[in-house]
């Protein structure tokens, strides 16, 4: 489904080769920022996993993988969603030690989501993941790692301006951070929908992290999909900023402090997976196998586009698009990549 619009007068602040510079100065300079930030070291990825594993997120459980066999090995492999349980049990397979953790490039396809101006069948972020104490696994410590994240955006900013000072047209990302749960969300705004509540607050407040997201609220949904098996509902969220281009909420980090055995136990119980446990990663964790961790994703893209005030992903990323999004952005002089 197409849901693409190109805010009117809208243009590129950089030229096309500048962009692509921009791009590639962004992802390393964030990069670098975020590592030293949260101590972490770089890993290899993988782009597929096999199915049998449950390693693949399941995202919010209705998304298709891409799914194919394998000739050699006779078995299925899934391309990734993402690698929220992956990095978990690659820190300890590597032997990471307490208070070090890895990132990645994590290079998803995702082929049920629609697409508008943020969404693409591809998806690009760094999936990072980091080994704490058991005595850090509270909101506090969550609320911590969160204005971390965000000085790592704004540093990166700062410098991308003084690399192209054509970019100080745009708004400056605000470095505080304002905290709010997805209950006191609804009950401020009980008769919106869960993004229209994100777009009232956020505008507001433009650098934003919405906490506890996956369990039911008191009208009796959640405020959004999340799976059971990795973040912990009660201390995950995510980071929205106020998107000045195309004037709405925008999400560039969902991240969180991940389940132990007891939440994973709850939560697996309360999402009707129970299925789940017999899965080589649950077992291990249900079995106390696995450190306590935190981690999260942050959007490549997402990022790049803030930071470049693009108004479509497909100009900071290539990908494919349906042939109404196509004709739009030519229409509008948009150059997808």
């Amino acid at each position: 489904m197409n849901q693409c619009k190109i805010p009117e007068g809208y243009h590129s602040i950089l030229s096309l080769y500048d962009t692509q510079r921009a791009i590639a100065l962004t992802k390393r300079i964030f990069e670098d920022t975020l590592c030293g930030a949260l101590h972490l070291r770089r890993v290899s990825a993988p782009l597929v996993l096999e199915a049998h594993t449950g390693l693949n997120d399941d995202l919010n459980g209705v998304e298709r993988p891409v799914d194919f066999d394998i000739k050699a090995t006779g078995t299925h492999a899934q391309v990734v969603h993402s690698l929220a349980k992956w990095k978990r049990l690659a820190l300890h397979r590597y032997g990471f030690p307490m208070g070090m953790g890895l990132v990645t490039d994590m290079n998803a396809i995702r082929r049920d989501e629609d697409l508008d101006n943020l969404h693409s069948i591809y998806v690009d972020q760094w999936d990072w993941e980091k080994i704490i104490a058991p005595e850090q696994r509270n909101n506090d410590y969550l609320m911590e790692t969160v204005r971390e994240i965000v000085q790592a955006i704004c540093s990166t900013e700062k410098t991308m301006r003084a690399l192209f000072p054509t970019l100080d047209v745009l708004p400056k990302t605000d470095p505080n951070v304002t905290f709010i749960t997805t209950q006191e969300l609804e009950d401020r705004y009980p008769d919106l929908s869960s993004k229209e509540r994100e777009n009232a607050f956020v505008r507001e407040h433009p650098t934003t992290f919405l906490r506890q997201i996956g369990a039911p609220l008191r009208s009796g949904k959640p405020h959004d999909g999340r799976a059971p098996d990795y973040d912990d509902w009660a201390m995950n969220g995510d980071l929205l900023f106020w998107n000045p281009t195309l004037q709405c909420a925008y999400e560039v980090s969902s991240m969180g402090i991940r389940v132990n055995a007891e939440s994973l136990d709850r939560q697996l119980s309360a999402a009707g997976c129970d299925d789940r446990r017999a899965l080589p990663f649950h077992k291990a964790l249900l079995g106390g196998e696995l450190p306590d961790t935190m981690g999260g994703g942050i959007g490549q893209s997402r990022l790049c586009m803030l930071l470049l005030g693009s108004a479509h992903i497909g100009e900071v990323q290539s990908s494919v698009w349906d042939a109404e999004t196509v004709r739009l952005c030519a229409e509008a002089g948009v150059p997808l990549l």
